[in-house]
C-alpha cells in the first residue's frame, strides 16, 4: 500500500492521545484521529480500526465530505491486511472516486497506487497492471516527483507477479533510485528486496546474491527487522540454488539469531525453509524433514498458499536430491495444485467482471421495460376515462395483447441472457485453452529445448574431463536432475495442453491421462471407453470434456481418500449422444453440502457442462463412494 506509515516517538504519541482528551467535536478532532490511527498503521491493527473508524463516525455526525478519501484509504488498508478483498477494494474505488469528483490529480494517482497495491495482494493482476499504469501517468503530468519511489515500488511488484521479470527490474531500480534522492527508506530496503527476487527469478544468482546482500546492509543500518528477515530468507535461496554450501550456512545461522527476539511470526514457515536448505546443502536429510515438515504445517494453519507452495517445491527437491523419484513427483503433483488454484482465481476475477457487466445490462434493460409498461397502463387509463363499456372492452383486449407481448418480451429476454452467459463462458474458455497452449509450447519448444542442449552438453563435457569418483558421483547426481526437470518440465506442459488430445482425440487422450494418474500411485486409475474409437471432435468440446474428467478425477485424489477411480466413456452408434461417467469406492458425501459449496472447482465443472449444453448427476452417501454421470448432445 501506498500508505507508509511514518516512525513517531512514544512522547508524540501520548501528547496526540492526551489531545484527543480535550479535543471539541468538530473537524480538527477528525484530523486528529486521523493522525493517531496513523501511528498504528502496520503495526496495531485493533487500535488502528478503533481510531480509524472513530474518524469516520464523527465525519458523518458532522455531515462533512472533507476527509472521504483519507478514511476510505484507511479502511482499504485495514481490510488489505485482514484479506478481505471485497471491502479493500470496495473502499479504495471510493477514495478513487472521490478524488475524481474533487479533480485532484495528485489523489487520483495515489488512489490508483493503492488499487495496484489491492489487485496485486490478492491476485487480480489485470486490474493491477492498469492501475499501476494509471498512477504513474498521472504522477509524471503532475510532476509529484516525491511519490516516485511509492510508484515505482508498486510497477516493480506488479511486473514481477506477471512474470516480466526485466520491466520488474527497471522500476525497482528507479524506486531505488529515487528512494536515495527523497530519503525514503522503505522505497529503497523494498526496492532492492524486488531486484534481488527479480533477479532470482531470471537465475542471474550472482547479481541476485550480491543485490541481497546491500538490502542486508541497509536494512541492519535501517533497523528494519522484517527486511533483515527477507534479505537472510532469500540469500539462503540464492546461495543453494547457486551451489554455496558455506554461504547457506552462514545466513541460515543469521536467521536463528534474529528469529529468537523476532515477535512477529508470520515468516516462521519461511524461516524453516530456510533451514531446510542448509540441512539439504550439508545432505542432512532427516532434520531437514523435520523442518519442511514444520512449514507445511504452520502453513496449513496459517492459510498462507505462498509459504505452502515454497515448501512443496521445496520437498520436491529434497526427494529429487536423494533420487526418489515418485516422492519428488507427489510434492511436484501438491505443488501444481496449488499454482492451478492461484490461476483459477485470477480467471475468475475476469469471470465476475463479465457478470458484473451483464448484471448492469440488465437491470437497464428491466427499467427500460417497466417505462414501457408503465405508458401502456397510462394509455388504458385515458381509454377507460371515456367510455366505460368500451374501455372495459378495450382493456380485456389490451391486457390479452400485454401480457402476450410480455411472454413474448421475456422470452427474449431469456434467450439474451442465455446466449449472454454462453458467450461469456466460451470467451473464458476459449481464452483460457489457449493461453495454456501457448505457454504448453513455450516450455515445451522452448525451455525444453534449452535443458535437453546443456544435457547434451553436459554428457560431451563428461567425456573430456578426467574426475574423482566424488566428483563424478556429484556429477551424474546433476545429469539426474537435470533429467528430472526436463521430464518435469514436459509433464507441466503436459498437463496445461496434452499433446495426445491434439494428435490422437479425445479418448486415447483421457486413456493416456488415467495409465498417467495409474503410474504416479497415488490411486488405481481405470479407462474404458465404448464407441470411441473413431469418434471426431471439435476442439474446443473436446479440450472442455477433457478439463471435466481431470477435475472430477483430481477431486477424487483430493477428497474422497479412494483407492480406485474408474473412467468410463460412450459414444452411440448414431453417435449424437456421449456419456461420460466417473466413480470412486471412496468415504462419499452428503450431495446436499454442493449447494453451499464455495471452491471454484464444482463451479468450474458446472459451467462446462452448462457450455456444452449437458446434464450432470452426482450420486454419493457417506462411506459408499460417489458417481458422477454426464450426458452431452454431440
Amino acid at each position: 500500500m501506498s500508505v507508509s506509515a511514518i516512525s513517531q516517538t512514544g512522547n508524540k504519541k501520548d501528547s496526540l492521545l492526551k489531545g484527543l482528551v480535550t479535543a471539541k467535536e468538530d473537524t480538527a478532532k477528525i484530523r486528529l484521529l486521523l493522525n493517531i490511527e496513523k501511528l498504528y498503521s502496520s503495526k496495531n491493527y485493533d487500535s488502528f480500526y478503533y481510531y480509524l473508524d472513530q474518524a469516520n463516525t464523527l465525519a458523518k455526525k458532522l455531515k462533512t465530505e472533507k476527509f472521504d478519501f483519507f478514511i476510505n484509504a484507511g479502511f482499504s488498508e485495514y481490510f488489505y491486511y485482514q484479506n478481505d478483498y471485497k471491502n479493500a477494494v470496495k473502499h479504495a474505488l471510493h477514495s478513487r472516486d472521490v478524488a475524481e469528483k474533487e479533480n485532484d490529480l495528485k489523489l487520483l494517482a495515489k488512489s490508483y497506487n493503492n488499487l495496484a497495491a489491492v489487485y496485486n495482494h490478492f491476485g487480480n493482476k489485470k486490474e493491477a497492471i492498469n492501475c499501476i499504469l494509471k498512477s504513474l501517468d498521472l504522477s509524471e503530468r503532475t510532476k509529484d516527483s516525491i511519490s516516485f519511489p511509492v510508484r515505482h515500488l508498486t510497477a516493480s511488484a506488479t511486473y514481477y507477479n506477471l512474470e516480466q521479470f526485466d520491466k520488474a527490474i527497471i522500476h525497482a531500480r528507479k524506486a531505488v533510485e529515487y528512494g536515495k534522492h527523497f530519503a525514503n527508506s522503505f522505497a529503497i530496503a523494498m526496492g532492492l528486496n524486488n531486484l534481488a527476487a527479480s533477479y532470482s527469478q531470471l537465475n542471474i544468482l550472482d547479481s541476485a546474491i550480491s543485490i541481497g546482500k546491500k538490502q542486508l546492509d541497509f536494512a541492519k543500518k535501517e533497523a528494519d527487522a522484517d527486511n533483515i528477515n527477507n534479505a537472510l530468507i532469500n540469500l539462503c535461496y540464492d546461495n543453494f540454488k547457486n551451489g554455496n554450501i558455506r554461504e547457506v550456512a552462514f545466513y541460515s545461522n543469521e536467521l536463528k539469531k534474529i528469529s529468537v527476539t523476532q515477535q512477529d511470526k508470520k515468516n516462521t514457515p519461511e524461516l524453516n525453509v530456510s533451514y531446510a536448505l542448509n540441512f539439504m546443502a550439508q545432505e542432512n536429510y532427516i532434520n531437514a524433514k523435520i523442518q519442511l515438515d514444520s512449514a507445511i504445517q504452520i502453513a496449513n494453519k496459517d492459510g498462507n498458499a505462498d509459504a505452502l507452495r515454497n515448501a512443496y517445491q521445496t520437498y520436491s527437491i529434497f526427494y529429487y536430491l536423494q533420487g526418489k523419484i515418485k516422492a519428488g513427483e507427489t510434492y511436484t503433483f501438491k505443488y501444481d495444485s496449488l499454482v492451478r488454484a492461484t490461476n483459477l482465481k485470477e480467471l475468475n476475477f475476469y469471470t465476475e467482471e463479465l457478470e458484473t457487466k451483464y448484471d448492469v445490462e440488465k437491470k437497464v434493460s428491466q427499467i427500460k421495460l417497466q417505462q414501457v409498461q408503465l405508458k401502456q397502463k397510462s394509455i388504458l387509463n385515458y381509454l377507460l376515462a371515456g367510455a366505460a363499456f368500451c374501455a372495459i372492452l378495450i382493456g380485456l383486449l389490451g391486457y390479452k395483447s400485454y401480457k402476450n407481448k410480455q411472454k413474448l418480451q421475456q422470452a427474449k429476454i431469456n434467450e439474451l441472457e442465455t446466449e449472454k452467459q454462453l458467450t461469456a463462458t466460451e470467451a473464458v474458455l476459449k481464452g483460457e485453452e489457449q493461453e495454456r497452449t501457448r505457454l504448453a509450447k513455450d516450455l515445451h519448444d522452448g525451455l525444453g529445448g534449452m535443458l535437453s542442449g546443456i544435457k547434451y552438453s553436459f554428457q560431451n563435457m563428461k567425456e573430456n574431463l578426467i574426475l574423482t569418483p566424488d566428483n563424478a558421483r556429484a556429477f551424474e547426481r546433476s545429469i539426474d536432475m537435470l533429467d528430472s526437470s526436463i521430464k518435469e518440465m514436459r509433464r507441466v506442459a503436459h498437463n496445461m495442453m496434452p499433446e495426445t488430445l491434439v494428435k490422437y482425440g479425445l479418448d486415447t487422450a483421457l486413456k493416456e491421462f488415467c495409465n498417467e494418474i495409474d503410474r504416479s500411485g497415488i490411486i488405481c486409475a481405470s479407462y474404458q471407453s465404448l464407441g470411441m474409437d473413431n469418434a471426431l471432435f471439435e476442439q474446443t468440446v473436446a479440450v472442455t470434456i477433457y478439463r471435466v474428467v481431470q477435475e472430477l478425477v483430481n477431486n477424487v485424489v483430493k477428497h474422497a481418500a479412494a483407492k480406485n477411480v474408474l473412467v468410463q466413456a460412450q459414444l452411440t452408434e448414431q453417435g449424437k449422444l456421449l456419456t461420460i461417467t466417473v466413480e470412486d469406492d471412496g468415504k462419499g458425501f452428503d450431495t446436499d453440502e454442493l449447494t453451499q459449496a464455495k471452491g471454484i472447482g464444482w463451479n468450474n465443472i458446472q459451467n462446462r457442462v452448462e457450455f456444452l449444453n449437458g446434464n450432470l448427476d452426482i450420486r454419493s452417501t457417506v462411506n459408499n463412494g460417489t458417481s458422477v454421470l454426464i450426458e452431452i448432445s454431440i
